[in-house]
């Protein structure tokens, strides 16, 4: 049976922190007198003052627990009950409105137990009140329970004194079966879940990260609840442990439970009907709407939840949207879309600039004995309609998978590929490059919509939103010399012929160079692409590797053009002292959307481990030495993998090298703004799209004109400039 207990009606509001825990010397408002700043002076009401409120249908177990401000007005105090110690700011005649919702400054019809309540607040039917401590302007309005306890956490993944182990909470992404778990924190960023979840063969190193977020809060109970100014909430139910900042609008929420809501005037958050929030932190600037449900749970700054969405145990990057769907047990890095009701993702990790179509079921189990697979997604994933993956996969960056149940666990090592189910001759197939072939147009526009959707207020870490960085380029590298093989071993089977396993690349760049014909008729095989028996195909080879070498000279290009603007180079005597003598390709990694060198990550662990870095905040304060030094790095690496694909030494670097360089990248942009208006006019042309319409002028109401396409005229005036930028260069370096 419930066991309810059963105390005198004079203790309620008193008692807080039981009595072990409260300091010697300390009484049990010693940490809410800390958290209270108002600066508010407070009295004892007068007589007169007590007499209006109990006129006004107001109690109080001891009307000198009762402390006002000297502006107080008692006569806008109504049918409410006092219970401790409360400290009411001033009330003037007045009210307030936001949303057409109109209210009289004031206490009325209330249950109000130990609460500080800031200057011009708002309180009506709030049916029970305990241990908050309230801001200037606020709005409580229609709120069945608004309560604190003395063990708040409000989401954060620490203990309070004398709680055992077992209450910890634990966020469990990655992997379902929690063995990639870390504890959440308010202001933990998605490189940090991702270190904490990536390195678990290192003891020490997680150790630390446990140390790091308990010394970041204090163990002491008897926190209040928190509520900053000009917070509106209106017609919830159930907020219990929730510390919500300034300009918050909370409204409708059936349940919300053991969360940090953090919200500025210049980025506020909202929380809206129906929603049912527990165990999380929520960033700045966030929007959660109609039904959602979330569990044991992270957002990133600027980010939304909406229609229904789950999001359950997972990490949420900045500038992300999930409606609809169900994530569980992922860490998504920072603009990740997934918009419709049918798609599942399930213990992933997805490295940013994610779309996840309809019907997408990303991560089953079923080929497995128990919950411990796991989905890697290098940036720019995009799984199509009713794509169905198994665990363990993983993919390079910009994989776009067509529609189909892949039927074994697959290893994309080629970026910019499309991977198909060719299901009528039994194969996977692989079109490297793809979106440099048929698809600029997407290609080039996300890269765009996602620097104008980063709302972040505070951009001092650099999130990587181009196509062309560090991270692709390496995997570009790479897949040339895959590519080098796989058409060597094609060919050595097709004629007969014997190739040592050194010589594979070497001589599979020689026929890419001058037998495109002959490769043409290759079939072209790869291997360890899918855990499966059949054939992995691959198609497009010579054009690909031909796009890759293009796209990797033409970054080296564009970053040293970059370069030049940036210190004002005015001669090639300039150019040459400022380029690296030796340059080296480094291994880089994404640390939650932050491109970082491998060695630097592996420096920065070992300062961890070593005790040099001693806290969150000095992590945070190594990402933001790294941003700052991103733009030269990645710099270093365009310099780098370019004299790799020409096969050049820095010495042999000349001026007429640079010179030709720039006039091919001034033809590889035109050729890059020419793809992208030409597959987006597949869209205007294609006689299946045309044939809902009865004549042109009804599909360009509709579509609009192809000519008036804003990304493809913006597009077009870059190329423009970019072509007088770099033909200023050529006069300068002929």
């Amino acid at each position: 049976m419930n066991h309810i207990a059963k105390q005198s009606i004079a203790s309620l509001g008193y008692g807080f922190i039981p009595k072990q825990f409260i300091p010697k010397g300390k009484n049990e408002y010693h940490l809410r007198n800390i958290q209270h700043r108002s600066g508010i002076k407070y009295r004892k009401l007068t007589p007169a003052e007590i007499t209006i409120l109990e006129k006004n249908d107001n109690s109080s177990d001891n009307w000198n627990k009762i402390l006002v401000a000297q502006a107080f007005d008692p006569k806008l105090v109504k049918r409410c009950s006092f219970f401790g110690l409360v400290r009411i700011g001033k009330m003037e005649p007045w009210f307030h409105e936001f949303n057409n919702l109109r209210m009289p400054v004031g206490l009325y019809n209330s249950t109000i137990v130990s609460c500080d309540i800031g200057d011009n607040v708002v309180i009506d039917n709030v049916n029970f009140m305990s241990h908050y401590i309230i801001g200037n302007d606020v709005m409580l309005v229609n709120i069945n329970e608004l309560t604190s306890t003395d063990h708040s956490k409000f989401g954060n993944g620490v203990l309070k004194d004398g709680e055992n182990e077992s209450v910890r909470i634990w966020m469990e992404i990655c992997n379902e079966n929690a063995g990639r778990s870390i504890l959440p924190f308010n202001g933990m960023q998605a490189g940090d879940a991702w270190l904490w979840s990536k390195y678990r063969d290192d003891e020490k190193l997680l150790q630390r990260f446990k140390e790091f977020t308990d010394k970041k809060f204090d163990t002491q109970r008897g926190y209040y609840g928190k509520i900053g100014d000009r917070t509106v909430i209106k017609n919830c139910k159930i907020i219990k442990d929730v510390w919500i900042g300034s300009d918050a609008y909370l409204k409708g929420a059936n349940k919300i439970k053991n969360i940090t809501i953090n919200s500025s005037p210049e980025a506020a958050s909202q929380i809206g009907e129906g929603c049912e929030l527990v165990n999380g932190i929520i960033g700045y600037g966030c929007r959660i709407f109609y039904g959602v449900k979330a569990v044991r749970f992270m957002m990133g700054n600027n980010s939304q939840l909406k229609y229904g969405a789950r999001l359950i145990n997972s990490y949420l990057g900045d500038n992300s949207t999930i409606s609809c769907c169900e994530v569980l047990n992922s860490l998504i890095f920072p603009a990740h879309e997934q918009h419709h009701n049918n798609s599942f993702l399930c213990a992933a990790t997805v490295l940013g600039q994610t779309n996840m179509a309809a019907g997408a079921t990303i991560g089953s189990n079923h080929n497995s004995r128990g919950a411990d697979g796991e989905i890697i997604a290098g940036r720019g994933f995009w799984p199509g309609l009713c794509v169905s993956l198994k665990h363990n996969s993983k993919f390079a960056s910009y994989t776009i998978i067509a529609k189909g149940d892949f039927p074994a666990e697959l290893n994309i090592p080629l970026p910019f590929s499309l991977v198909s189910n060719d299901i009528t001759n039994d194969q996977l197939v692989v079109m490297p490059a793809y979106w440099f072939l048929y698809n600029m147009y997407a290609l080039a526009r996300n890269a765009g919509k996602y620097v104008s959707r980063d709302k972040r207020i505070d951009k001092s870490i650099e999130i990587e939103y181009d196509y062309l960085a560090p991270d692709s380029v390496n995997e570009m590298m790479e897949a040339l010399e895959l590519l080098q093989k796989y058409v060597a071993v094609a060919w050595a089977k097709k004629n007969n012929k014997q190739i040592a396993e050194k010589d594979l690349a070497k001589t599979g760049k020689t026929l890419l160079q001058n037998n495109k014909k002959e490769i043409d008729q290759l079939e072209i095989l790869a291997e360890g692409f899918e855990n499966a028996h059949r054939k992995t195909l691959l198609v497009k080879v010579p054009e690909a590797w031909n796009s890759f070498r293009e796209m990797i000279i033409y970054y080296g290009t564009t970053q040293l053009i970059g370069w030049i603007e940036d210190r004002n180079i005015s001669s090639w005597q300039q150019l040459v002292k400022l380029l690296p003598a030796t340059p080296v390709r480094k291994s880089w990694k994404n640390i939650g959307g932050l491109l970082v060198p491998e060695e630097a990550v592996k420096a920065m662990i070992r300062s961890i481990k070593s005790g040099k870095i001693a806290g969150w905040d000095e992590v945070h304060d190594t990402y933001h030495r790294y941003s700052k030094a991103y733009a030269t790095e990645k710099r270093h690496h365009a310099w780098a993998c370019m004299l790799e694909v020409l096969n050049f030494s820095p010495k042999k670097f000349t001026k007429k090298l640079f010179v030709q360089l720039l006039q091919q990248s001034v033809l590889t942009n035109d050729k890059l703004t020419k793809a992208i208006y030409e597959s987006r006019a597949k869209d205007y042309k294609n006689p299946f799209r045309q044939m809902v319409y009865d004549t042109k002028e009804e599909m360009e109401k509709v579509i609009g004109k192809l000519e008036d396409n804003s990304f493809i005229l913006s597009q077009n005036e870059e190329a423009l400039r970019f072509r007088n930028k770099a033909e200023h260069l050529l006069q300068i370096f002929k």
